[in-house]
């Protein structure tokens, strides 16, 4: 994987990569009889503030389906980041 691309392209994986551990865990405890939410164990209380993370893990997603265009992203997708300099 690449590292490069701007900073809300890496905010984006980070919570798409949050969202697919906390439904698999999800999955998981259902299988088991169990709650094992993380986002709801850890902001359960504030019900607002855990669904803006839903909300925010769900823009995500759509953001990563088209991905980002500025013009650091568009540089890396093409490879321009790992090719030397002349």
């Amino acid at each position: 994987m690449k590292n490069c691309g701007c900073g809300a392209s890496m905010i984006t994986k980070i919570l798409v990569i949050i969202g697919g551990i906390n439904w698999g865990l999800v999955g998981l405890g259902g299988l088991m009889g169990k709650s094992l939410n993380v986002v709801h164990m850890i902001l359960g209380s504030i019900p607002m503030l855990e669904n803006i993370i839903y909300l925010l893990v769900g823009i995500a997603a759509v953001m990563m389906i088209f991905g980002c265009k500025c013009g650091k992203c568009k540089t890396c997708m093409a490879g321009g980041m790992n090719q030397p300099k002349m």
